[in-house]
Order: structure tokens, then sequence, then C-alpha cells
């Protein structure tokens, strides 16, 4: 990649170099385990232009997005997550919503309970259909300006559009975001929200870079991104999810920015993140959290104490591939997605169970990898403490939790 998706301009700076490692959902069956496994580099660079970090698209949306091994109902938090914000957000019978790349019906679920009109644009057909068993009306497909053109042809323009944990997934920004302009009426809201790049630099949050991320966002590079496509940012919130993520508000016609926007706008000024000197020591910062936990790791190993994983999410097989874990360090982990049963991680191999496996081997430490979920996960894992076992947190710096 030598030119930036977003601006053109060819001033690409690297961040951080994190190997080469497969696509982080691409979960292996055992039949599998002896064939060859394609990896890709994962090197996250940022345009000095525009300030966009991104990765090159090495990998297509088709490739990693057809079938989905990720299914949001799966997160307690994150479903009550999507259900204060249908509740904020207030969309009242006689409006339309439409969320894209709606998973398996986690928010619209709340909408469909308010008696209001509403459509899930998802492309994996297998979550798609489990959004339709919810009775949440689901098109499969891929989002484009010509998918927006239809179902607004089709449904009516929207009242609200909503797009979270998917502005960071195309690698067409542009053609995206026309989408969703094609999708929202003239007066309509669009609703997106996306992981901080302020946040993922401040906490060393390095494993949510992977090849179905194409871009981190500041509120900065976000705002560039939706006039690229005719939208218009009004608004932004900071949020916990995800180790910090923003909702952006936009809309088609131009209107003042928040006080909200100013602020957050300063904060990332302050912190070098419009500037090339913000990125400079984050590689740096990045790879003691590896010697960290290798450390950790090979300690444990060798004095005999077992350790194993909790859950398989896409940022974990980041840190696994990145830190060269494998089945000898870690000997399991598991995860309440009965679709990753039976499997292994891409990359680094490691069996992913169910989570009752845990109580019945009463290891002595348990690697949390979503650490996103920290609170719901803590309480989750509270009978850990039965057998004196401990959770350990491997970001933002190593923690081993009593």
């Amino acid at each position: 990649m030598t030119t930036c998706r977003l601006c053109g301009a060819d001033e690409l700076a690297g961040v951080v170099d994190l190997g080469a490692t497969p696509p982080c959902e691409l979960f292996l069956t055992a039949d599998r385990l002896a064939a060859p496994e394609p990896t890709y580099p994962l090197h996250l660079r940022v345009c000095t232009n525009c300030w966009l970090a991104q990765l090159p698209p090495l990998i297509t949306p088709e490739e990693t997005f057809t079938e989905y091994a990720y299914f949001s109902s799966y997160s307690t938090s994150w479903v009550e997550h999507a259900r204060r914000f249908v509740e904020d957000a207030g969309p009242r019978p006689g409006d339309f919503v439409v969320e894209v790349a709606s998973n398996d019906g986690y928010l619209l679920q709340h909408v469909v309970e308010r008696g209001v009109r509403c459509l899930g644009i998802e492309p994996s057909a297998n979550v798609g259909r489990a959004a339709r068993e919810k009775g949440v009306p689901t098109l499969t497909g891929f989002l484009t300006p010509e998918t927006g053109r239809q179902v607004r042809a089709g449904h009516g323009p929207a009242d609200l559009v909503v797009a979270n944990n998917v502005y960071a997934h195309v690698p067409d920004v542009t053609g995206f975001t026309e989408g969703l302009r094609a999708l929202v009426a003239d007066g309509g809201r669009v609703s997106i929200e996306v992981q901080h790049l302020l946040t993922l630099m401040e906490l060393n949050q390095f494993d949510t870079i992977y090849h179905e991320h194409y871009q981190y966002y500041t509120v900065a590079s976000a705002q560039r991104a939706l006039a690229s496509g005719g939208l218009h940012l009004v608004d932004v919130e900071l949020l916990p999810t995800h180790g910090g993520s923003i909702r952006l508000w936009a809309r088609p016609e131009e209107a003042p920015v928040s006080q909200r926007v100013v602020d957050v706008l300063a904060r990332e000024k302050a912190a070098g993140l419009h500037e090339l000197s913000g990125y400079a020591d984050f590689a740096a910062r990045v790879a003691k959290v590896r010697r960290d936990l290798l450390r950790f790791l090979i300690d444990a190993a060798d004095a005999g104490r077992t350790v194993v994983g909790y859950g398989a999410p896409g940022k974990g097989n980041t840190l696994l591939n990145y830190c060269g874990v494998r089945p000898d360090l870690l000997a399991y982990t598991v995860d309440r997605n009965p679709y990753k049963h039976g499997r292994f991680t891409p990359g680094s191999r490691i069996p992913v169970l169910p989570p009752e496996r845990i109580a019945a081997d009463r290891p002595d430490y348990v690697l949390v990898l979503p650490w996103n979920l920290r609170e719901e996960l803590v309480d989750q894992l509270s009978y850990v403490r039965e057998w004196g076992g401990r959770l350990v947190f491997p970001i933002p710096s190593l923690e081993v939790v009593g």
C-alpha cells in the first residue's frame, strides 16, 4: 500500500509492525490442521496528510464476512449497550430504522419490540439467518451506494441509520459512506460507533489491529471520511465499549458541530495524533506487552502452573500470534459461542472448548482475551476464586488479579 485510501496521498508512515498473521476469525477445524495456513502482513501505517491510520486491503470483505464466526448476542453487556442505545435514540412507530452490519439482530431486536419498522443489512449469511430467526428482517449483502439506493427505493428513506463496529471494516470508505447517505432521509440521522484511535494508542490496544479492520479513526479523520460521502459530523460521544469508542452522529444537511466535537478534536491534537510525533513510541510500548506476557507464561510453565484462556475473540488472535503463544504456554481457551467449539485459533492453533471446561480443570490462571469486557467477565469468572485461581489481563499492561 503506497497511497492513502481516503485522500490519495502517498505520505504513509509506519506506526507498528505486528508481523504476519492469518485472518483473525478463520478458526480451523481439526481436518485443516495439517494444511497450509496463509498469513498476511499486519503493519499499521498513518497518512500524514489526513491522519487516517490504515492497513492495506490484503484480504477482501467477501473472504471474511460471507460466513462469520462472531455473534454479537453472546456478549450480555453488548446486548444491553444496544438496548440502551435504542431507548435513548427513541425511534417511534412510523419511523424506519436501518442497521448496517446488523449481525445476529442484537440491536434491531429492541427496535422490533417497540413496534418500529426496521431492516438489517448483514453480509454474513449464517449470522443473518440467526437474526431472522429472532424476527428481525434482514437483507443479506454488503452496503454499497447501489445497495443503499435499492433499499431506499424499496422501503423508503430511513429516519435513523445505525452502523456499529463496521466503519473500520470497509476498504472503500467513501463508497460505504455514500451508501449510508443513500439510505438516510434528508432530515434523518446516522449513528456510527467505531473504536477511537486515541484510546487505542494511549492504552496499548494493539490487539484490535487485525486484517478485517482496514482503518482506525480519530474524530478528525472520521470527519473527513464522512464528508467524502456526503455526510456531515454534528456530534460525538465518548463510549467505554471495546476499550474506548466514539459514537459519531452525522446528518446529510450541514450543521454546526457540537462542543463535544470541538473538545475531542482538542484532546486528539494535545495527544499528538494530528502530527507524526504522537505515533513515535507506540511500537516500543507494544513490544513491552509482548515481553511481559511471554515472561509470565514461561515462568508459569516452568513452575508447573496451568494457564488457560477465556474467550476466542479476533483481538485475542492478534495478541497470541504477535506474542508467539502456542499450546505449550496456553493449553486451551474457552468461548460461549458454540460455533467455535472443537476448532482451533488461527495461527496459534490453540483448542477452543466450552466454558464449562474451566470449572472441570481448575487451572491456576485464566488469561482473559476479551479484556474489553472486563467488568462482565470478572463477574462471570468469579467462581475461579473457589480453588485459588487468578485472572490475568494482558492489556494495557499485564495484571494478575486475585
